[in-house]
């Protein structure tokens, strides 16, 4: 098994519905389809680059007592929800109460990666894990795998099956199963069951459907290490992302690598997911002189074989 030498800086560019306009002053501005909308970002530590555009978003999250909880305000009301897509995946876009949109923009390079290598074994079993509205399950479906989505909350699963509907992908090869996603692997390691892609995509703390608590730095080992033993003979991957400001790609990588174990050999890649802001300027702004900034917003581990 390698572990690579460098870090490797996953920048997620612009698409049709989504873009990075601007950041700064400890927020970012950020384009979801026609919704302008304003989040904070404490690394910002810089100046806007075009100012006056910010009084043009059409919400903003107030935090209350962090950066993930609080409120939302609106200069436009928006739907309930509205179609976006990336690639050949559709998914809505709704305002939650933890600042973000139901999807996270910056995994679309992670979602990129899996695609190709699934690509490579169509009807490969792909395992989803802390899967949320399953954007990363749908693309892997649209790529040839057949998916097993875990996720512990009843509204998740409903958005993400609403996903599916909006995707034209409702009868996709997807189960989607409710349930704390540690006791569902450990259920699995009894079974034998085995998989050949497996996305592991924890937060940072978190609570299953009966009281289950998740902590990623005390339960983070076990559940990889379980996970481990879900990869079959011919598996392909497994991707750990984290979102947590004392994780590490570095160690992320050291903690895949000995749950995998040398003798299956293979290859980790490390490093860090960013946003990258538009390097055009928005209509009816001067091009900037400065160069498109990025944020960092998580970090991954991704074994894949030989």
């Amino acid at each position: 098994m390698i572990i690579t030498d460098t870090a490797t800086t996953l920048r997620t560019a612009p698409w049709d519905d989504y873009a990075l306009v601007d950041s700064g002053h400890g927020r970012k501005l950020e384009r979801y389809g026609d919704f302008l909308v304003v989040r904070p970002e404490p690394q910002c530590w810089w100046a806007p680059k075009y100012p006056d555009l910010w009084d043009r978003a059409d919400a903003e999250f107030d935090p209350s007592n962090d950066e993930d909880e609080g409120r939302w305000t609106f200069r436009r009301r928006p739907p309930e929800q509205w179609a976006l897509s990336w690639r050949d995946v559709s998914f809505y876009g709704r305002f939650t109460s933890f600042r973000h949109l139901a999807f996270f923009p910056e995994q679309a390079a992670n979602w990129q990666w899996q695609r190709e290598a699934i690509a490579k074994r169509p009807n490969m079993r792909v395992l989803n894990l802390f899967g949320y509205t399953g954007v990363a399950s749908l693309s892997a479906a649209a790529a040839g795998a057949k998916v097993t989505h875990v996720d512990a909350s009843k509204k998740a699963i409903g958005w993400a099956r609403d996903n599916a509907a909006l995707s034209g992908m409702q009868d996709a090869p997807i189960r989607w199963i409710c349930e704390d996603a540690r006791k569902y692997v450990q259920r699995e390691v009894k079974r034998g069951s085995k998989y050949e892609g497996i996305i592991l995509d924890p937060p940072k703390y978190g609570r299953g459907p009966t009281g289950e608590v998740w902590r990623l730095f005390e339960d983070l080992p076990e559940m990889i290490h379980l996970c481990a033993q879900l990869l079959s003979d011919e598996a392909a991957f497994l991707l750990l992302n984290a979102y947590a400001a004392r994780v590490s790609g570095p160690a992320l990588a050291h903690l895949v690598a000995e749950a995998v174990g040398p003798a299956r050999g293979g290859l980790i890649d490390h490093g860090e997911l960013t946003l990258i802001e538009d390097a055009r300027p928005p209509k009816g702004q001067k091009p900037s002189a400065l160069p498109p900034r990025e944020i960092g917003l998580s970090f991954f581990a991704r074994w894949r074989d030989a």
